[in-house]
C-alpha cells in the first residue's frame, strides 16, 4: 500500500500537512492534528481514508469518555431487562457486547483509518490510557474471556482544539501537526472546489470581505472555511453578484455567529465607512 498522501480532489492540503501524514504512515504513529475550528482537522481523516482506500471509523470524544469505551461496552441493563420477560436467551453474554471504534479497528481483518475527534474534551487520564491501548494492540473482553488481537495497526488521526494541554508522554508518541488557517490563495482554490462556477468578481469580493472580517481584533469567533463556503452558497442562491462590506452585508449570519461580533462589525463598517481611530 502506498504511504504517500496527496490530498483529494475535494480536500486541498499544504505540503507540510502532506508530509506530516506521510510521516505518521511510515512510523505507524498516531497523527495529532491541532488548529482553530474550521481548518479541516476532522475532514482530514475522511480525506486520508479516501486517498488510501481504507474504511473510516470515527470516535467522537466527550467529557465522560473513557479509553475502555473505545474498546467495547457491555450492556448489562439490556440483559437484565431481557431476563425479566423470559423471551430472550440471556445466557449468551456475547450478544450484549458491542465493540467501540477502537475495538472495531483492532478486530478488523483489514486496515482501517480511525479518527479520534476532539481528544482534549476528555479528562486528563484519557490520553495516556488511550496510548496504552494503542501500544498493546490487543485487549480482552472480560465478560466472555475473549481476546482480540489486531492483525493490522490502524491509521490513527487524533484532533484537538487546544482546550487543554495533553500529557508529554502522549505527545512523545505522536506525530504532530498544526494546521495553519489557509492564506487567501489557498482559500481561493478551496472555494473553487466547492463552487466551481462562481464568477471571479464575486469570488474576489467574498474573499476580500471574509479576510477583512477575520482581521477584526474584537471578534470573539472568527469565521471559518466552512462558514465562507456556506455564505457563498447563500449568495449564489439569492442571485447576488456584487458585494460591499457595510452594515447591510447580505447573509452576515452565515459568517458571524455571536451578537458581540455583529456589533463589532457594525461599529467598524457601519454606513459603508470604516471607523477611524
Amino acid at each position: 500500500m502506498s504511504t504517500r498522501f496527496k490530498g483529494t480532489e475535494s480536500y486541498l492540503t499544504s505540503e507540510s500537512l502532506r508530509s506530516a501524514v506521510d510521516c505518521a504512515l511510515v512510523l505507524q504513529r498516531p497523527l495529532l492534528v491541532k488548529g482553530e475550528p474550521g481548518t479541516g482537522k476532522t475532514l482530514l481523516a475522511e480525506a486520508v481514508s479516501k486517498a488510501l482506500n481504507l474504511p473510516l471509523l470515527t470516535w467522537h470524544v466527550k467529557s465522560t469518555t473513557r479509553a475502555q469505551d473505545g474498546l467495547y461496552t457491555y450492556d448489562a441493563v439490556q440483559r437484565l431487562h431481557d431476563s425479566r420477560f423470559n423471551d430472550h436467551d440471556v445466557r449468551d453474554i456475547a450478544k450484549y457486547i458491542k465493540l467501540g471504534p477502537l475495538g472495531e479497528s483492532f478486530a478488523a481483518a483489514e486496515r482501517k483509518v480511525l479518527l479520534i475527534d476532539e481528544i482534549d474534551k476528555a479528562d486528563l487520564e484519557f490520553p495516556n490510557d488511550l496510548l496504552h491501548e494503542l501500544d498493546r494492540m490487543r485487549f480482552r473482553i472480560i465478560e466472555t474471556d475473549r481476546e482480540i488481537v489486531a492483525k493490522e495497526r490502524p491509521v490513527v488521526i487524533i484532533t484537538s482544539n487546544n482546550e487543554k494541554d495533553l500529557p508529554d508522554a502522549f505527545l512523545r508518541r505522536c506525530v504532530f501537526h498544526f494546521i495553519d488557517f489557509p492564506d487567501q490563495e489557498l482559500m481561493k482554490r478551496i472555494v473553487a472546489v466547492h463552487h466551481p462556477n462562481l464568477s471571479e468578481k464575486l469570488a474576489e469580493q467574498a474573499l476580500s470581505i471574509f479576510y477583512e472580517l477575520r482581521a477584526l481584533s474584537r471578534l470573539r469567533k472568527r469565521p471559518s472555511t466552512s462558514e465562507l463556503v456556506d455564505w457563498i452558497a447563500a449568495l449564489k442562491a439569492a442571485g447576488i453578484t456584487t458585494l460591499k462590506l457595510d452594515e447591510n452585508l447580505p447573509f452576515i449570519g452565515a459568517l458571524l455567529k455571536r451578537e458581540q461580533d455583529l456589533l463589532a462589525m457594525a461599529e467598524t463598517f457601519g454606513g459603508g465607512k470604516r471607523a477611524r481611530g
